[in-house]
């Protein structure tokens, strides 16, 4: 890999990571368009989520170090038998919902039945498919997911408008339940599955049908996001080292992608939380529905003809 592809695989990782257009979904593509292939891309795309862990952990530190030691207090409390459901305060309540958002992720070591495969292994099927179609499907859906979620904040904001209780921070709930965590979850678990499907996207538009206020429910997804890309990278490495016939590394490649995933990743949490206050993510709505609609007119093409468009080569 040149580090020319690096850059490019860098910053479409860090920009998707967190922007709800699907990471795995935009490498997929980027990568058959490239005609990147093989375990030491593997290896790579965990440098990548790498990369953007350390942009979700600069840009909440605060919030981090606080449920840390909020962890530690509640740890405390659990054990001299202080702690009480009912009584909680934000941070613990939250620490609590992300603990439940966070379970749904076990179904992924589920056996399929009838298969020597995992649930999990499902996402590695459908990324090792010579045709995009999965991804083009999965776009499409999470193109309905963001506006089914807009138009549940619509709502949710005009009934608060008509009790008159409308704030700053906007309409909608500021803490999450357990119904509320668990739905989330399973939209995570979800977009484990299926690339193409916005990990994002999808928490973010669940919160929202939840009646969720939009930037609680992006918090909170931007936050679960932090275990859960440490075990897709723990995953990832996993796969990559028992690849058979070991792994070829070019380092600088690897660095200059990782360092680039991790500053666009924190523009693109920037730049997200923007949107969503003023209103504007009706653009991702429309990028969704569009690179998905391209990449089935792609999938097609390339189902009838055999050939890769981008690449020339045979499929």
């Amino acid at each position: 890999m040149s580090v020319f592809e690096a850059i490019i695989q860098g910053i479409v990782q860090g920009l998707t990571e967190f922007l709800p257009v699907s990471s795995s979904g935009h490498l997929a593509i980027t990568q058959h368009i490239m005609g990147n292939q093989g375990e030491e891309n593997l290896f790579f795309n965990v440098m990548l989520h790498i990369g953007t862990l350390v942009a979700v952990v600069a840009f909440y530190h605060k919030l981090i170090y606080r449920l840390i030691k909020e962890f530690c207090f509640m740890v405390k409390d659990i054990f001299t038998g202080k702690f009480k459901w009912s009584e909680m305060n934000r941070d613990r309540n939250l620490i609590m919902m992300l603990i439940i958002g966070l379970l749904p992720l076990f179904l992924l070591f589920l056996p399929i039945p009838g298969t020597d495969m995992k649930i999990k292994d499902l996402a590695d099927v459908f990324n090792q498919q010579a045709f995009l179609s999965v991804v083009a499907a999965s776009l499409l859906v999470t193109s309905a997911l963001l506006y089914a979620g807009i138009k549940a904040n619509d709502v949710t904001t005009l009934r608060y408008k008509k009790k008159g209780i409308l704030t700053k921070k906007g309409a909608g709930r500021h803490s999450f339940n357990v119904v509320d965590a668990v739905c989330v979850g399973l939209g995570q678990f979800a977009a484990a599955v299926f690339p193409g499907l916005s990990r994002s996207g999808t928490t973010l538009a669940i919160g929202e049908l939840r009646g969720i206020n939009k930037q609680t429910a992006l918090d909170y997804t931007f936050v679960l996001a932090i275990p859960s890309i440490v075990a897709a990278a723990l995953l990832e490495t996993k796969d990559a080292i028992s690849a058979p016939g070991g792994i070829s590394i070019d380092i600088l490649p690897v660095i200059i992608g990782m360092v680039t995933a991790a500053v666009v990743g924190y523009l693109s949490i920037v730049i997200f939380k923007w949107f969503l206050k003023t209103d504007k993510t009706i653009i991702f709505v429309i990028y969704t529905a569009a690179i998905g609609l391209i990449m089935l007119a792609v999938s097609i093409i390339e189902m009838y003809t055999r050939t890769n468009l981008f690449t020339g080569l045979p499929l």
